[in-house]
């Protein structure tokens, strides 16, 4: 098995290793040149994406800064909007469903280090290399969903269609679905209803 094949099946695994700093740095060519697009470049930002990302569904807008550790595992639906300043620590999956929604300054984690400080260290591999384990676990957020400003939404998480996330929250547990949830670290609050039209 590959060193990538172990990071997406959440395996203990090598992150210097040949294919996947490869990887990583054609990630950050693309993210770069992203980066440096101009306001009305919507179509060298379509095609950047295309070549970044697992896959980008219709009508989706993600704007600049970005940051990806691998792009090619994070995956967006149709109709989601992604707003300035977001990190994506994609060594696992990382899946937006339709409709999300999701503010400025958000980072999406998928990487997991040891707890012990003894297994964090780090080891030389057979090419000598130097480097400390790490494994992953996906990110999946589902339809309709909004998150606010300045969220950090950790490995492993999933968050339920039509939740709404608060701003400045951190997401370390499962969301379910329907729900207003906030706080560090976020809780659900409420469920969403009928009272919360404005329109």
């Amino acid at each position: 098995m590959t060193e990538r094949e172990k990071m997406l099946n959440g395996e203990i695994y090598n992150p210097m290793d040949d294919e996947l700093i490869k990887l990583r740095n054609e990630a950050r060519g693309y993210c770069q040149a992203f980066n440096n697009t101009k306001n009305n470049e919507t179509d060298k930002r379509k095609s950047i994406l295309k070549n970044l990302l697992g896959s980008r569904g219709d009508h989706s807008v993600i704007l600049p800064q970005v940051d990806f550790d691998y792009g090619i595992n994070t995956y967006v639906g149709d109709n989601c909007f992604i707003n300035y300043n977001t990190t994506f620590l994609d060594c696992a999956e990382i899946r937006f469903g339709n409709n999300v929604f999701v503010g400025p300054n958000c980072s999406f984690y998928t990487a997991v280090h040891p707890m012990l400080a003894s297994e964090r260290k780090y080891i030389k591999d057979e090419n000598g290399r130097m480097y400390s384990p790490e494994y992953a676990k996906p990110i999946k957020i589902g339809n309709d969903v909004w998150l606010g400003g300045d969220i950090t939404v950790l490995a492993g998480v999933t968050i339920g269609e039509g939740t709404v996330i608060g701003a400045g929250s951190v997401v370390a547990k499962d969301i379910p679905a329907n729900v207003f949830a906030a706080g560090n670290p976020c809780v659900v609050i409420r469920e969403l209803s009928e009272d919360d039209k404005v329109l």
